[in-house]
């Protein structure tokens, strides 16, 4: 069976092959690419229902590295830079206003806590954090950290909303205090109510599969698993389950949490996640600036190699220059009987 494929002819092995099979039959890489038959853009999550047919006329497109051309969107929101820099941790408003520009960053989280009423400029650091961001430049992304149950995740998502004036959410909810890992059962039911409510909703989680896919379907506009344990710089631990979430998941995915060093974040990248978020690494570096531009730097070029597709991987060694025609002194490389 032939199909038309970016204006060229091509030969399919069955009858039933999927959009899916075939852009793995062709080794592209998933998350990057746009398939289209005919004048119809095929989304990821029917690229398993839509079966090729003899004669259609497939078209698949890959963005390409470099300048403004490579953008994340998210719900509508479209992101050049692809490093989210948290606000905690700095050791004064200067260090983290001079870090996010370094960054290149342009979405930043803040967090939710109660006023101190006896002294509302002591003990919380400055009034508000709002004060010390350029909201020109910054998309906030108020979280819920802190928040044990989903009645509080919900709650503190609504108080985010009136402070801030977004309804975009990143939607933290814990399950063990001692690792902070997500209890991931409450975050998908907090996900449902507040996409209800008309919430852009952000949700960490853990590197789970079945979890991303729940997330998904709860209508989050994103899944970020974590990489390792909030605050840990433990890095990437367990790199094959967040592959697998990149590859089943149609929405971004942000990885989350663990990042240490630049490398972790390249790692993310390469896997193919669309971003990464990072905030301790950043803030308890000895130099943060510098460490937030070395973080920018690792996303590039985690995203950039991602793009370009790996070389395949090889059992055995592979000779990088030509075998024929080595010079060799007489009898030297002759089997000796």
């Amino acid at each position: 069976m032939y199909i038309k494929l970016n204006q060229e002819n091509h030969e399919l092995p069955d009858e039933t092959m999927t959009v899916r099979d075939l852009v793995r039959r062709l080794a592209l890489p998933e998350k990057s690419v746009v398939v289209a038959i005919g004048s119809e853009v095929i989304p990821h999550s029917g690229w398993d229902k839509v079966i090729l047919k003899a004669g259609d006329d497939v078209e698949i497109v890959q963005a390409v590295a470099g300048g403004d051309h490579d953008t994340l969107t998210i719900a509508g929101h479209t992101f050049s830079s692809r490093l989210f820099v948290g606000t905690g941790k700095y050791p004064d408003s200067a260090t983290m206003t001079e870090s996010l520009e370094r960054s290149g960053t342009e979405m930043v989280t803040v967090a939710i806590r109660y006023m101190n009423l006896t002294s509302p400029a002591e003990g919380n650091g400055s009034l508000s954090i709002l004060e010390s961001l350029d909201l020109s430049r910054y998309k906030l992304l108020p979280n819920t950290a802190g928040a044990y149950t989903t009645a509080d995740a919900v709650k503190m998502a609504r108080l985010a909303q009136a402070a801030t004036g977004t309804n975009w959410i990143k939607l933290e909810v814990i399950g063990d205090k001692d690792t902070l890992w997500p209890d991931v059962a409450a975050t998908v039911e907090a996900t449902k109510i507040l996409v209800s409510e008309g919430f852009v909703v952000l949700p960490y989680t853990s590197p789970d599969l079945v979890a991303a896919k729940r997330l998904e379907e709860a209508g989050a506009a994103t899944v970020m698993p974590l990489a390792s344990p909030i605050g840990s710089g433990q890095g990437m631990q367990d790199w094959v389950s967040i592959q697998r979430i990149v590859d089943a998941v149609s929405v971004p995915v942000v990885v989350d949490a663990g990042i240490g060093v630049p490398s972790d974040a390249a790692l993310a990248m390469e896997l193919g996640a669309d971003a990464v978020l990072v905030n301790t690494a950043i803030a308890k570096a000895a130099n943060p600036p510098d460490m937030a531009e070395a973080m920018q730097l690792g996303v590039r070029a985690g995203r950039t190699a991602f793009l370009a597709g790996r070389m395949p991987k090889s059992v055995e060694a592979r000779a990088s220059s030509p075998v024929v025609g080595v010079p060799r002194e007489a009898g030297i490389g002759e089997r000796i009987e």
